[in-house]
Formats: C-alpha cells, sequence, structure tokens
C-alpha cells in the first residue's frame, strides 16, 4: 500500500496494491539502479506491474498452472556470486559461451572468440561502440511485453545477454548462453536480446541450468525473458534447454518478431523444476515466413511442465510447423496449449500443429488443447493431438528378442522423444539429451 501526498503534504489518495506478494518481489528487484534510458524502460515496466497480479487458476490461461506453491514461498534480495562450476560447454561451441549467474554476467566464467565481423555477442555493459543505441531500438519492444512475468523481468533488468548478427554475416560456430542458477531462495531474472539482420545466420543455443548435486539442490525461481528479432530473409536456428532443480520455478518468455522471407526454428527441451512454463509466441511482421517448433518435456515425480504457443501469421504466403511432445511419469502434469492464429490477410497459409503425449503410469496426466483460429478462406492448416501409453504388445515383441523389460521400455521412450532430439543441429547435444533420455 501507498500514499500519495500533495504539495500541501496532505495526503489525498490513497493507493492499494493489487497483488502484496507480486509488490513484494518488485520492491526487491527495484532496489538495484540502472541508468538513461535502461531506467526509463524498467520504470515503466514497474508501473505496469503495480497495476497487475500474479495469474490464478480462475486465468484462462494459466487455468491447470497453480502458483500458490510460488506464493509460499519469499525470496531473499538478488545477490551475485559465481559458485564453483564447470560451464557447460560443448565441442562445437567451445569459444562463444556468454555465462550469467542469478542472471548477471560472469566474464570468468564466459568466452567469446573467433566471431567473424559485423558479429557482437556481450552483456549489456560491454556493448561496443554504438550498439548501444541500436540495442535500444529492440530491446523490450517485443509484442506480448505487457504480460505480467515479462514486465517483471524488465522492471528488474539491469544486463543482458545480447548477440547481434549483421546484415549478410553467416555464423558458423554456435553461440552458447548459459543462464546458471545458484543460491536458497533466490531469484534470477535472465534476459537475452537476438537481433539478426537482414540476409544473415546464426545457431544459438539457450541453457538453464543449477548446475549443482541433486542432494544441494533448492529453492529458487528463474524468470526469464528472450526477445528475437529474424530481420529479412535472416534465419535463427534456435535450441532452448530448461534444466533446472527439483524444487524450482522457471517462467520462460521466448518472444519471436519475424520479417519477411524469414526463416525461425526452436527446438525447446524442457526437463526439470518443480514448476516449469514457457510461453513462445511468434509474431510475423511480412509474408513468406516459414517457421518451425519442436518442443518436448520430459517429467515426472510431482512436476508440471507448462507449455503456452501464439503463431500470429498476419501476412500472407507463410509455412508454419509444430511439434510439441510430452514424456509424462509418475504424478507428473504436463500441459499443452498452442493457438495459430490466421486472420483474413493471411492467405494461401500452409499450418499445422500437434501435440502427442506419452503417459508413464496411471497416475500421470496431461491437459492439451491445440487451437486454430481461422477467417482466411484460402488457406492449408490442420491440427491434432493424441495420448497414449507405452503398449503390452510392444514391450512383449522386443522381450520375444532378447531384450529385457527395462531396456524395452527406454527403447520405446527414446524412440519418441528422437524425434525431436534429432531435430537439434548440435551433435554433441544430441547426444547428451539422448543419454538423459535413457536415464529418465
Amino acid at each position: 500500500m501507498s500514499i500519495e501526498v500533495s504539495p500541501s503534504g496532505i495526503s489525498n489518495t490513497l493507493v492499494v496494491d493489487k497483488d502484496a506478494y507480486l509488490s513484494g518481489l518488485l520492491d526487491r528487484i527495484m532496489a538495484a539502479k540502472s541508468e538513461g534510458w535502461l531506467q526509463d524502460v524498467r520504470s515503466s515496466a514497474a508501473d505496469w506491474v503495480r497495476q497487475s497480479r500474479l495469474p490464478t487458476t480462475r486465468d484462462e490461461e494459466w487455468r491447470f498452472a497453480d502458483l500458490s506453491s510460488l506464493r509460499e514461498v519469499q525470496f531473499n534480495n538478488v545477490e551475485t556470486f559465481l559458485p564453483n562450476i564447470t560451464p557447460f560447454v560443448l565441442p562445437e561451441r567451445n569459444n562463444n559461451s556468454l555465462v550469467f549467474v542469478n542472471g548477471v554476467y560472469a566474464p570468468e566464467l564466459s568466452s567469446i572468440s573467433g566471431l567473424p565481423d559485423g558479429v557482437v555477442v556481450s552483456n549489456l555493459a560491454n556493448l561496443p561502440g554504438d550498439y548501444d543505441e541500436r540495442v535500444r531500438q529492440y530491446l523490450a519492444q517485443a509484442s506480448g511485453d505487457r504480460e505480467v512475468f515479462t514486465a517483471l523481468n524488465t522492471a528488474g533488468m539491469t544486463d543482458a545477454a545480447v548477440v547481434w548478427v549483421g546484415k549478410n554475416v553467416v555464423v558458423e560456430t554456435p553461440i552458447s548462453l548459459v543462464f546458471v542458477a545458484d543460491g536458497e531462495r533466490r531469484m534470477s531474472l535472465p534476459r537475452c536480446l537476438v537481433v539478426a539482420e537482414s540476409g544473415s545466420q546464426v545457431t544459438l543455443v539457450e541453457e538453464y541450468t543449477n548446475r549443482r548435486e541433486a542432494e544441494k539442490e533448492g529453492v529458487y525461481f528463474t524468470n526469464a525473458v528472450t526477445e528475437v528479432w529474424v530481420e529479412e530473409n535472416a534465419e535463427v536456428s534456435h535450441t532452448r534447454i530448461e534444466c533446472d532443480g527439483a524444487e524450482a520455478f522457471h517462467v520462460g518468455k521466448t518472444a519471436v518478431m519475424q520479417a519477411r522471407c524469414s526463416r525461425y526454428s526452436c527446438n525447446a527441451v524442457s526437463l526439470g523444476a518443480r514448476f516449469s512454463r514457457h510461453n513462445l509466441e511468434i509474431f510475423q511482421t511480412g509474408e513468406q515466413t516459414e517457421t518451425t517448433l519442436n518442443g518436448l518435456t520430459m517429467i515426472k515425480g510431482k512436476q508440471l511442465g507448462d507449455t503456452h504457443s501464439a503463431i500470429a501469421l498476419n501476412h500472407p504466403h507463410s509455412v508454419s510447423r509444430q511439434l510439441h511432445k510430452c514424456i509424462v511419469g509418475d504424478r507428473a502434469h504436463a500441459v499443452f496449449n498452442g493457438k495459430v492464429f490466421v486472420p483474413k490477410l493471411a492467405q494461401l497459409t500452409d499450418a499445422t500443429q500437434l501435440n502427442r503425449n506419452l503417459l508413464l503410469s496411471s497416475k500421470a496426466r496431461v491437459d492439451t488443447k491445440p487451437q486454430l483460429e481461422i477467417t482466411a478462406d484460402n488457406v492449408k492448416c490442420a491440427h491434432g493431438a493424441t495420448v497414449s501409453q507405452l503398449e503390452d504388445d510392444e514391450i512383449f515383441y522386443l522381450q520375444s528378442r532378447g531384450i529385457n523389460a527395462n531396456d524395452a521400455r527406454n527403447l520405446l521412450i527414446n524412440a519418441f522423444a528422437a524425434e525431436i532430439i534429432n531435430q537439434i543441429p548440435i551433435p554433441s547435444l544430441r547426444e547428451t539429451l539422448t543419454e538423459t533420455v535413457s536415464r529418465f
């Protein structure tokens, strides 16, 4: 609650915070100050947050995602320190990694070298030359910035990972962004901006992890936002890996702006966290775009994994392909809600969307809702969902070929996940994820 005071010193307005818990989070993150235009962006977002509230199961977009357990946790102030960890390095990207700890840049753990001219990979504070002014035109400008968790991230943004690929530049080596959460009851606000100028190509790997031993995992909250701007005839291959600790809360937003003739692909893999939510939003700003979205959620225990996607195809001659798979064990709960919007202007659109789910126990649960909203009359669109379990006949068949029951089960699960994992363009990452699936 706050009181506005008139120039005479007499209070004339009583302003009651709409959500006391949300305001408490906001007060903690706004304690860190910025300068210039960034502070203006943060203040504008903070004003929006103060008028908002955390969503509840009464909100349609959150009716299967109960945040009451998040409200029970009192997070400490955001602190930054370097844990004793080794960065998650793959052979294909050993010289191009930015590492952030609790949302803050860790230069000691980062390594950037060998990039072609016209490519900048940096944190916000160390941008070269005139890039500060360029970044200002894109950062926090993507559609969907008024969603409450996105606005909360913007309000607390003191730094960001920036990947800028110049016009007609092709980056051969994958660029890695690693966001490490460390510390009990900590809240981190990772931010990432990717700009691919016209005619450019880049492969990006974005990873969220705690990098700690299982017995030391604690409660923490990661609220991440990534903005991707794919300019005319540019191509971005984006892999997003979420493997937070078993007691963590993770809310992520990926907002993609696609210009004319651009190509964007996203391989999103969600493996960890007590509660995880990924909002993937594609906004088409020009015609003849190509969009490919592949997703894999693997959860067990009492985990909740929620994926919400929205593809707004506002121009003609676009192609969109989406396949999201969920593997759900024990008492875990998976949620998929995918929307494809095809208004009247988006004639000759070709869009498909499919959600496939594999339940590994009788207590596992999935809620799926693929949606098409079409007002154009000359399009080719389809959507669907399937829910299945491992078939006894399939396991028996493999056993009859000399494979034991446990290996047969793992073989079928691996085959189900392989369709997504095989789309990832980095061989060593595919191998790592395949081993993770085998241990599921």
